[in-house]
């Protein structure tokens, strides 16, 4: 390890959002803490007569108003929403890179389905008039990797990038991707995921996923950890962050929201949710290993909450293996039943919110869910004031990727 590499740690300065209840970390963090519910039946065309009724819309996005025209006839939503969130990001970290150094930053983000609505689009037009009427975007923008491309230039962030191609746990896992590139030597990383998995094509083939809500009643549709959990509602959306080098922020007079402590994966399979009680608490225990934390200096634990009896028993059981008697003690939420399971997106949005949390000094409550069936200490109801300084982060995917990531308070400048 050079001398330069020594001592360094990745840091949040900066938090972008695009939402199913609002567009920017303020309006995000406003409706998480208030316990708003914006689940609700999908209005997107070519959708509302699918066995999928109720998810979760970005609604108030206009991708004209943020993204130029030459990049939006290139992509699909799911980048859209991810060049947003990464601008939103920049901007609230006050970062202006150094046009001298482009290969100081660099990009990583996670997806699980690419863009499914461009390429349902460029296949109707092929098979509906030909290849002539195929346009030569079709090649790169349903491709996993092209947000993290599209945001690469449009920012000239030359340094290190990459996606993770993966389950929603990969959210988690770019973000450990991006600490180890800062550690590394690279100055900053715009991380993160959005997805935008409502379209005709994209939701046939979540149809296949067993763990999928098909209630239709928005207040009934997504329920973890209670006697009614029948799957979970999906939506669309992420979060991108700006992580930098803890020194090379404070030089600049950044603040530090946030410390990203440890990070911990496993994998236990398809569907295995009984197994992914010993997958999830691993995680759980290399994540607590790698920040020096112990169980009782949990402050909250943002909960995966899958809403199948079978994962939300395991993960309760996760909970109980890796942190012991405080397992039953500790404040557990899940926020993401307000706006729906954003796959990659998912986790990114829980960091978003546990930061938030950490910040305002407030446990945001698990919307529609008013008692939990399992031995956790579930916030329901109405917020809650609390001394948050570490932060518990929890994903699992459908694929059977484990991932948990602790976060801690930041100090201010």
């Amino acid at each position: 390890m050079t001398s330069r590499q020594q001592g360094r740690r990745a840091v949040v300065t900066g938090l972008g959002v695009v939402a199913p209840n609002g567009v920017g970390a303020d309006a995000f963090w406003k409706a998480t803490r208030q316990g708003v519910s914006v689940l609700d039946r999908i209005s997107r065309d070519g959708c509302t007569e699918l066995p999928l009724r109720i998810a979760g819309q970005v609604r108030d996005f206009d991708p004209q108003a943020v993204i130029d025209s030459r990049y939006l006839v290139q992509t699909d939503r799911f980048t859209h929403y991810a060049m947003a969130a990464a601008d939103l990001a920049v901007a609230d970290a006050g970062f202006h890179p150094d046009a001298e150094q482009p290969y100081a930053v660099g990009v990583v983000t996670a997806a699980g389905s690419g863009g499914g609505e461009f390429g349902q689009r460029e296949l109707q037009q092929l098979w509906g008039q030909g290849p002539q009427f195929v346009g030569p975007y079709q090649s790169i923008a349903w491709f996993y990797a092209a947000s993290t491309g599209q945001i690469s230039i449009r920012g000239g962030y030359k340094g290190p990038c990459g996606v993770v191609a993966s389950d929603e746990a990969g959210g988690l896992d770019a973000l450990a991707h991006a600490a180890r590139a800062i550690q590394r030597g690279t100055d900053a990383v715009v991380a993160g995921a959005a997805e935008a998995p409502l379209a005709p094509y994209s939701m046939v083939c979540q149809l296949g996923y067993p763990e999928l809500s098909l209630a239709d009643r928005p207040d009934r549709a997504y329920l973890p950890f209670t006697a009614q959990a029948c799957g979970f509602a999906p939506a669309e959306g992420g979060a991108m962050l700006l992580l930098e080098d803890e020194q090379a922020a404070r030089r600049r007079g950044a603040p530090v929201r946030a410390h990203l402590a440890g990070h911990g994966a496993t994998f236990t399979g398809a569907s295995r949710w009984e197994e992914s009680r010993e997958g999830l608490a691993a995680a759980i225990r290399i994540a607590l290993a790698d920040a020096r934390t112990a169980a009782e200096d949990i402050d909250v634990v943002f909960a995966d909450a899958l809403g199948v009896p079978a994962a939300d028993r395991a993960e309760a059981f996760a909970l109980a293996d890796a942190l012991g008697p405080y397992a039953e003690r500790v404040p557990v939420t899940a926020p993401k039943t307000g706006i729906g399971r954003a796959y990659c997106g998912a986790p990114l949005l829980d960091v978003a919110a546990a930061v938030l949390a950490m910040e305002d000094g407030v446990l945001p409550p698990t919307p529609n869910v008013t008692e939990a069936c399992h031995d956790i200490a579930l916030v329901t109801g109405r917020a809650r004031p609390a001394e948050l300084r570490t932060a518990l982060v929890l994903s699992r995917g459908l694929m059977g990727s484990n991932a948990a990531l602790v976060l801690r308070r930041g100090e201010g400048s």
